[in-house]
């Protein structure tokens, strides 16, 4: 009776502080869908609203790093929220304000396969550059810890001309085979590439880019794909292999730990965005067709 007691209190704590509970979603080699008119396998954390933005009540800044933000499953603009177009289920990143959509479960050894596509709307502070926007892999620790909204973890970036990219943020770390062209430009260009140790300090780079875009023009659905088995992961965009990471870790307490699981956050990053049938299913090697073009 006593522990039936301590569970029934602490499920009603998390959720006085707006925190869903664990939801029962068991990945298994058949394809599941991760999206639903509830967003029920999804948290919300919101970012620092920017002072263009018309929300009263509550801190804004003009640099968006910093300041407090609106926090966990508090989104009263509605940036992430779902649309049903010809009985799809499409979720609405309207991008204005920066946020991340967070798995509630954590994930490893699995393939994610989402379509997205952009919308028009830009917003500041972002609303004179590339539209923006990424997925985020292996997140772990708290929210807010990369410019108060988004988790430590690793990047697929999603962005004009860039999907596919390769980012790290806060203690991730990990490897990409890749050449060094400038000052902070770092690219796979399948030429004399060597191995490049990306994020966590120690000097090194954050941003990888990819080698040739395999985009379509926006408007137009786009398949990404997020490939992880053990410590290695792809990206791939359009069925092309843009992107190859290994070795990922996380640096804690300047301990280096291997990174094979974490949640999963969608972006919202100053630009509408649209996703659909967002897709998972566990694996336990790379697809045959991608693992040759990755040289796995």
């Amino acid at each position: 009776m006593k522990k039936l007691i301590y569970v029934l209190f602490m499920g009603m704590f998390a959720l006085s502080f707006g925190q869903k509970t664990q939801q029962n979603f068991k990945v298994t080699e058949k394809w599941q869908n991760l999206l639903d008119k509830k967003l029920s396998n999804w948290e919300v954390f919101m970012g620092v609203p920017h002072t263009s933005v018309a929300l009263e009540g509550h801190e804004k800044s003009e640099n968006v790093h910093h300041g407090t933000p609106l926090g966990l499953n508090n989104d009263p603009k509605n940036v992430f929220s779902i649309v049903e177009e010809n009985e799809d289920i499409i979720l609405k990143v309207t991008g204005e304000i920066y946020g991340g959509l967070t798995t509630i479960q954590e994930f490893e050894n699995y393939h994610l396969k989402v379509k997205f596509k952009w919308g028009e709307k830009k917003w500041e502070p972002r609303l004179n550059v590339k539209r923006d926007n990424g997925i985020l892999y292996h997140c772990h620790g708290d929210h807010g810890a990369f410019w108060n909204v988004w988790m430590s973890g690793l990047e697929c970036q999603i962005q004009e001309g860039d999907t596919g990219d390769f980012v790290t943020l806060v203690n991730a770390r990990a490897d990409v085979i890749s050449t060094k062209l400038k000052k902070d430009l770092y690219k796979v260009t399948g030429e004399n590439d060597k191995t490049i140790t990306y994020g966590a300090g120690n000097g090194n780079p954050g941003y990888c880019h990819i080698n040739t875009p395999n985009e379509k023009p926006n408007g137009e659905w786009n398949t990404v794909e997020v490939i992880c088995v053990g410590d290695q992961s792809i990206h791939v965009v359009n069925d092309k292999v843009v992107m190859v990471v290994k070795n990922s870790r996380k640096v804690i307490n300047g301990e280096e730990l291997t990174l094979t699981k974490g949640k999963i956050q969608l972006q919202s990053e100053g630009a509408e965005a649209y996703y659909k049938d967002i897709q998972i299913r566990s694996i336990s090697k790379f697809p045959k067709k991608y693992k040759k073009q990755a040289r796995l």
